[in-house]
């Protein structure tokens, strides 16, 4: 099993690296970060680069795609050479997945027309002008396409992953030697647990920061496949 995750530029660190921890450790699989060149991808914060072992025109065809989000997800969308090898490595991919406004990359694409998906919370609406059917789930199937929530929630879809693929005892395993046993001092991980002063706090830093603000279409962006 060829595992591939993309890397472009301003993506988010733990929405590859979360996956790919836990989904290299398939037997037999090979993982590979790619990108539209190899060679390094600096991460949102320009404090972190990951090195793209591929080019994508070197990885036509894998069986299981990771799509990350970060800022940097509305230039993705807009990107005609990555739309283009997403929309083809779908086509022969057994799994075609997302973390994040990745999922915003994979609905922009034209790959969740109609589906059941996730976002971060900040992207639902979005996502659903998109042309997805969104769910604040944590972790969505709908077929072969796997949309996981916010960022850290990518641990989760890969280890859901695992135990499709690999059966439930292999992905007892690896949670074990992982030691993945969430045990937050705070129980504000969604919005609907959240206290109301902080879901209002990034509501408002969404709307005014560039930096935290969640893609919009923009203008030729919009879904088209």
């Amino acid at each position: 099993m060829q595992i591939a995750i993309l890397l472009y530029d301003r993506f988010t660190s733990l929405d590859a690296v979360g996956p790919f921890e836990l989904l290299s450790r398939l037997p037999g699989a090979e993982t590979v970060f790619v990108a539209e060149e190899a060679g390094p991808v600096r991460n949102d914060r320009d404090n972190l680069g990951l090195v793209a072992d591929r080019s994508l025109a070197e990885v036509p065809a894998p069986d299981l795609v990771v799509v990350p989000g970060g800022p940097g997800s509305r230039r993705a969308r807009g990107d005609g050479t990555l739309v283009e090898w997403l929309r083809a490595a779908d086509a022969t991919s057994t799994w075609t997945t997302s973390v994040c406004t990745g999922s915003l990359v994979l609905a922009g694409a034209g790959l969740l027309n109609g589906r059941r998906a996730t976002s971060h919370w900040l992207a639902l609406d979005l996502l659903g002008r998109l042309g997805a059917e969104p769910t604040g789930e944590r972790v969505v199937f709908d077929g072969k396409y796997v949309t996981a929530a916010g960022v850290s929630s990518g641990i989760d879809m890969a280890l859901h992953l695992l135990g499709r693929i690999a059966g439930d005892e292999f992905a007892q395993r690896v949670q074990l030697i992982t030691e993945y046993d969430p045990q937050p001092p705070y129980d504000a991980g969604s919005p609907a647990k959240a206290p109301e002063e902080a879901v209002a706090y990034w509501r408002a830093r969404a709307a005014s920061d560039d930096e935290l603000r969640i893609p919009d279409e923009g203008p030729g962006l919009r879904r088209s496949r």
